[in-house]
């Protein structure tokens, strides 16, 4: 089952759509990873885009699928260490958005599902296929399914390959079509500014 899944920041000035998101399009996990915590704890948004076992709700989709329907002007993003990930927010009301690549030449981005109502994302994605870096998170102390990054990534290589071959990374709202540079310059805050970021 398949169909386009809405997410929207906290205030709503930020909507968009997961199109024909489902277990066979995309993967659901759930990330404990420090970064993670860090990006959830910077805008005070644990209980927002955490699930029961603690960890970000995330779920990993082909580029052009993630689809803003309004509010792109809001984002803004963040490299939190010297690794090439990106991490999208909106600047409106500090809701943490998406995860992605440094630029849009590899093609990958995760939606934190948190920002989807809870039906709809159960419905829709089913149950997390697996937890990553489970032994970073001290906050969780349950039994749950764990996932190696490796494993992740050669489902990801399948989708990475789509969009390269089909040209939809050019697609993705979060980089420039033509030069697939990010639509917003990211920003590089150390521990003591942190808390001042967007």
């Amino acid at each position: 089952m398949s169909a386009d899944l809405p997410f929207s920041c906290r205030c709503g000035a930020v909507k968009g759509v997961i199109e024909k998101a489902g277990p066979r399009e995309g993967d659901f996990v759930v990330c404990h990873c420090t970064d993670c915590q860090t990006f959830a704890r910077r805008f005070q948004a644990e209980d927002r885009v955490t699930g029961d076992d603690a960890g970000t709700l995330l779920y990993q989709s082909r580029c052009a699928r993630m689809r803003i329907a309004q509010g792109r002007g809001e984002l803004r993003c963040l490299h939190l260490t010297d690794k090439p990930t990106m991490r999208w927010f909106a600047r409106c009301c500090g809701t943490p958005l998406f995860n992605s690549y440094k630029n849009g030449k590899l093609p990958y981005v995760t939606t934190l599902v948190g920002n989807c109502e809870a039906d709809d994302r159960e419905r829709l994605l089913g149950e997390p296929i697996g937890h990553l870096f489970v032994d970073d998170d001290p906050h969780c102390t349950g039994q749950v399914r764990r996932m190696a990054m490796h494993t992740l990534m050669r489902r990801f290589f399948v989708r990475m390959l789509k969009d390269i071959l089909s040209g939809d990374r050019r697609r993705s709202a979060l980089f420039d079509s033509r030069t697939l540079e990010p639509i917003s310059s990211p920003e590089h805050p150390t521990e003591d500014t942190m808390a001042h970021v967007g």
